[in-house]
């Protein structure tokens, strides 16, 4: 379906964007998180990454002519798709606009307010992602009553699929701040306001359709703030304190310092915080010197140790539990998965694979490969170059077409400690054992770090979830959309087997292949298993 890309805005005084350069042209396809042009503001030329997939259908303006904010800047759809219709809505809502005259007998209260004078603005939340519906607020670098300008670090935004950094386009005081840490905001939700020290941001929150009641206790917050800050000052003197934390017992630390202190097995809770409002930085965790424990004073000659101690519960069979909040990704996840699991009817296929010869091969490749190349690489490898003979196995569900992908893009599924991610190797087909590889290590420690970009878990034709380092022999798993497939894969198990006419010791692995029936029938999918197999089994063929 057809959608109306508007001109973003990109600085606190912009009005209008001159197109320095379009980098895609009416019949390209565009893809969310892809460069889509360079837009001149009044303060700088930055580029426009796009949030829409599809076939740039129209361009609102060319190059070295401006666009007004929220002015058409393109529309994108399906190609071949009428988005004239789109057009003319859009001229008829401004039309509209502009002709509409207010209810004398009852003026709404937005239409009373009059905020041309309010020298403040309203900071929304972006959307970060292209499945992003809204973002938890995981960290404040900013508090009512701190100075910010363009380009400074303002939050840290949790969304379905990572945390990340919010860098301000206003420069002013806070004025208000929409929500707390641990608190959602909902896309082009008032995030904050930014303005200048004393601006009305009551009238304006009321303009916008807000409420104003968190204004009062942003206010209070303000003035509480300031004695405990100083009393915080005057204990750093006399105790060295552990990491700061906020009054959920969050530590407050950069996720770079979080990923150094977790990657050198520092516990950041020990580490002394410098940055603003006592916050761990880089260099904080480089360079901390953990405190060895004390050694515990041995018993005086002549008395024995006392006996260990056991602490039982207070109330034996004492009931409790703990909640957690549900996070952005974990959402995403039960949503799309749901929609996928009730919507799309899945089939199941299972084959064996004797894998000694794939074994041996590893250990071959491995002896001049310049990274250690992993028999998930080769499930992956064997994966993509079944997908060019078998094509509609490579395929999506559109509702009333469906769409065959001539290229290979394979999402790898990766573990991480709120769900599921799944990075996306581009091209599988051509590229060797040894860049899948090291494609794949990159990949995942980026998952696991939350350091993911839009462009590296988007585009995937076809799904491979791995569980054999696990122990698991055998699993089930449930498509992952848009894709028409997805690959579940067990562990290698030695197991007895039939080769000719002997009983002999084998390494088996399983695969179960779920199919979405609307697109893939049985044979298709059998005769692609077929073929997966008969390279894993003799893993020459990969390299051909």
């Amino acid at each position: 379906m057809a959608e109306i890309v508007r001109m973003p805005k990109m600085s606190d005084t912009m009005e209008e964007g001159v197109i320095a350069v379009w980098h895609k042209k009416v019949g390209d396809k565009v893809e969310s998180g892809e460069l889509m042009a360079e837009i001149e503001t009044d303060k700088a030329t930055m580029d426009y990454e796009s949030y829409n997939e599809g076939t740039v259908l129209y361009l609102g303006a060319e190059e070295g002519e401006a666009v007004q904010i929220n002015g058409i800047l393109a529309i994108v759809g399906e190609k071949g798709e009428d988005y004239k219709a789109l057009l003319n809505e859009s001229s008829e809502n401004g039309s509209d606009k502009k002709e509409e005259k207010p209810v004398e007998e009852k003026k709404t209260e937005t239409e009373a307010i009059d905020t041309s004078n309010i020298k403040a603005e309203v900071v929304r939340m972006p959307k970060m992602s292209d499945t992003m519906e809204e973002g938890v607020i995981s960290a404040w670098h900013k508090k009512v009553g701190d100075t910010v300008e363009s380009g400074e670090l303002m939050a840290e935004i949790e969304t379905d699929k990572a945390t990340m950094e919010y860098e301000s386009y206003n420069d002013g005081v806070v004025l208000y701040l929409g929500a707390k840490e641990g608190e959602s905001v909902a896309v082009n939700g008032v995030l904050a306001v930014v303005g200048e020290k004393g601006a009305d941001f009551e009238a304006l929150l009321k303009a916008e359709g807000q409420t104003g009641e968190k204004a009062e206790p942003a206010k209070e917050e303000a003035t509480e703030a300031a004695p405990k800050q100083e009393a915080a000052e005057a204990k750093k003197e006399e105790v060295l304190a552990p990491a700061e934390t906020n009054n959920k017992g969050r530590i407050k630390a950069s996720p770079l310092a979080k990923r150094l202190a977790e990657e050198k097995g520092i516990n950041i809770s020990e580490v002394k915080g410098s940055g603003d409002g006592g916050r761990i930085i880089k260099r904080d965790v480089e360079d901390f010197v953990p405190v060895k424990a004390t050694e515990q004073p041995k018993p005086a000659a002549g008395k024995s140790a006392s006996a260990p101690t056991v602490e039982l519960p207070k109330i034996v069979g004492e009931e409790s539990f703990e909640e957690l909040r549900v996070s952005q990704m974990r959402k995403t996840i039960a949503k799309r998965l749901a929609e996928s699991k009730f919507t799309a009817p899945h089939f199941y296929l299972t084959m064996e694979i004797n894998m000694d010869k794939a074994i041996e091969a590893r250990a071959s490749m491995n002896e001049v490969s310049p990274v250690k190349i992993s028999f998930n690489d080769m499930v992956i490898k064997a994966a993509a170059a079944a997908l060019r003979k078998h094509p509609q196995v490579n395929s999506s569900w559109l509702g009333d077409k469906i769409r065959i992908n001539h290229h290979i893009h394979i999402g790898v599924a990766v573990a991480v400690e709120e769900g599921l991610l799944v990075p996306v190797v581009r091209f599988a087909d051509n590229k060797p054992l040894s860049h899948i590889a090291a494609e794949v290590k990159q990949l995942g420690a980026k998952a696991k770090n939350k350091e993911l970009q839009p462009a590296e878990w988007e585009g995937n034709t076809f799904t491979i979830s791995n569980l054999g380092m696990f122990g698991i022999e055998e699993f089930t798993a449930i498509i992952n959309p848009p894709d028409a497939c997805i690959m579940a894969v067990g562990g290698i198990k030695q197991t007895a087997i039939v080769k000719d006419g002997q009983l002999v010791i084998g390494n088996i692995m399983k695969v179960t292949m779920s199919c979405d029936h609307r697109v893939v029938d049985g044979a298709v999918g059998s005769a692609f298993l077929q073929t997966f197999k008969s390279l894993l089994e003799d893993p020459v063929r990969l390299l051909v």
